[in-house]
């Protein structure tokens, strides 16, 4: 898929990686749009939606497909987190709060892909046949869930289960599906974050020993885009890191 020119949707595009991703790959020819809750630092056209209202989305991607053309590039760097303890005297995690962390990054994975799919079945294919591309962020935490991570692993794990039954079924509109998990990076959210325990997680990642930079996801965006041989896979991006099990008194107040 051809970057310059091509109309590409960001979910979740006003902060951290997907706003990274979005400066690059406008960067690099793309018109690029942005659905987010709120606008943040984005400077370029932008609708607001919430990614778990199928109709809200919809509206978002009528919205911004009138100023970037047919988008036919889709990233969803949407998600949230609800973490704590599962039972016992400091339980933390309730029903609502592990439903919607699946509404948010599972359901709306979904939606976004399918409301993307829709709306390209009937789009000009590329001279490789190949109509668009769908990128939805997963986390390293979908392989290696530690204490207090229920919620947002199986939330991720949704993402990872999706993307090789989305791969198959979407390839015969010529669109492809990927997955990239991501270890530990140095947004925004991390950034702010302090403690022991923050600054012990940013010393774990094996090479480089450090915590990726949003620009290195967004990196790894623009190259899925180009390598048409990228489908159905869920890729890694941890510089080797794997999330140690962890321990009870991490989510003790």
């Amino acid at each position: 898929m051809k970057l310059e020119g091509c109309g590409v949707l960001i979910a979740g595009g006003g902060s951290g990686l997907g706003l990274e991703s979005a400066k690059l790959l406008r960067s690099r020819g793309a018109q690029v749009g942005v659905l987010d809750l709120e606008k943040g630092d984005w400077d370029g056209p932008y609708a607001q939606a919430d990614v778990a209202d199928e109709d809200a989305v919809g509206r978002a991607f009528d919205a911004l497909s009138a100023e970037t053309g047919t988008i036919r590039v889709l990233l969803n760097t949407t998600g949230i987190g609800h973490s704590g303890l599962s039972a016992g005297p400091d339980r933390k995690v309730t029903a609502a709060g592990f439903r919607r962390t699946l509404e948010v990054n599972t359901l709306g994975s979904f939606i976004l892909a399918q409301a993307m799919a829709e709306r390209l079945i009937g789009s000009q294919p590329d001279e490789h046949a190949e109509r668009g591309v769908i990128v939805n962020t997963s986390s390293i935490v979908a392989f290696e869930g530690q204490i207090g991570t229920a919620a947002y692993a199986a939330a991720k794990g949704g993402i990872n289960a999706m993307t090789l039954p989305l791969a198959r079924e979407f390839a015969r509109y010529g669109i492809r599906v990927v997955a990239i998990a991501p270890g530990i990076f140095e947004t925004p959210m991390f950034s702010k974050a302090r403690g022991p325990m923050v600054d012990w997680l940013r010393d774990q990642v094996i090479f480089p020993n450090r915590p990726g930079d949003a620009v290195e996801f967004a990196e790894m965006v623009a190259h899925i885009c180009r390598n048409r041989m990228l489908n159905g896979t869920v890729i890694r991006l941890d510089g080797a890191y794997r999330v140690p099990p962890g321990q009870h008194d991490w989510w003790v107040d």
